[in-house]
């Protein structure tokens, strides 16, 4: 996630990053003012010698259907943010039920316990850190904090690895059960922190394997473009070479709202505005650490 002070312009303003969608759309911004300047050097050079002709129906027609790419645009960008948002939603849940789950361990493991207390100081962090992967379909070894002893350290790389470390967990947890560490009520004291961790991971893998439906999102990338590309037919002789720098500007726009939509909608990745979950596991860490 890029981090910035919301309430200053001029790096606003000023300021291309990584987040900037002028870095993606240069490509497209530049060949869309070469062709609008064709565009508009050929019509208005035909015009001296053939007589200025009446295009106002196009802009009659660009105006009519820029309410409906408006509207298109306004729901695209609110169901991606709404995506957005769930998932920062749910990695919030997913923590605070995780220190909930830790400080509720705490207590009910014997301060002696140096080894159960181990197991989830490591185990508890764990989980965010392989589910954060999981969500990027990627594993990073670096990240895995093992066990002195080893156990749970022989991961299966092609498994499910918050399932396998969620039955990790429960396993230890039915372990302290059979010797007598825990009793019966203390399992249900901590099972609904236990479930959430699953129900995060379950809700996370919904929100990146239902992305947009393709026709949708293919469609309003095609009316976005023959829009954008019949712009200058329907402006040139009113705006004459003024044309140039509105057609690329109103591209500009329209393709920006597209390209963040898509950044955005989903949010576990690694492009400049997707959730900082890297931040939120170390932070868990941390704080699981301190609990325990």
């Amino acid at each position: 996630m890029y981090h910035y002070d919301d309430k200053a312009w001029l790096p606003a303003l000023f300021t291309i990053n990584r987040a900037d969608t002028a870095r993606k759309l240069g490509p497209w911004l530049l060949g869309m003012l070469i062709y609008t300047s064709l565009v508009a050097v050929g019509f208005l050079e035909w015009a001296k010698f053939n007589g200025q002709k009446d295009w106002s129906n196009i802009a009659v027609m660009h105006s009519l259907l820029g309410f409906a790419i408006s509207t298109l645009l306004v729901f695209r960008t609110n169901t991606a943010y709404d995506r957005w948002y769930e998932g920062r939603r749910q990695w919030g849940t997913l923590i605070n039920n995780a220190r909930n789950l830790s400080i509720k361990l705490a207590h009910i493991l014997e301060p002696d316990a140096l080894e159960d207390r181990l197991f989830f100081r490591v185990m508890i962090p764990n989980f965010a850190f392989v589910l954060k992967n999981h969500l990027r379909n990627t594993f990073l070894h670096a990240e895995w904090q093992p066990l002195p002893n080893a156990q749970g350290d022989a991961l299966p790389q092609h498994q499910h690895l918050p399932n396998y470390v969620a039955s990790l967990i429960f396993g230890k947890l039915n372990e302290l059960h059979k010797r007598g560490i825990i009793c019966p009520e203390h399992l249900l004291v901590v099972n609904a922190e236990f479930q959430s961790l699953l129900d995060v991971c379950g809700a996370c893998e919904r929100i990146k394997n239902t992305p947009i439906p393709y026709s949708y999102s293919s469609f309003l990338k095609k009316f976005i473009f023959i829009y954008c590309i019949t712009l200058p037919f329907g402006y040139v002789m009113s705006l004459h070479y003024w044309v140039i720098p509105v057609v690329v500007f109103i591209f500009y726009v329209l393709a920006s709202l597209e390209i963040i939509a898509e950044e955005i909608e989903d949010p576990f990745g690694t492009d400049a505005n997707d959730l900082s979950t890297e931040e939120f596991c170390v932070d868990l860490r941390k704080h699981v650490g301190e609990l325990l």
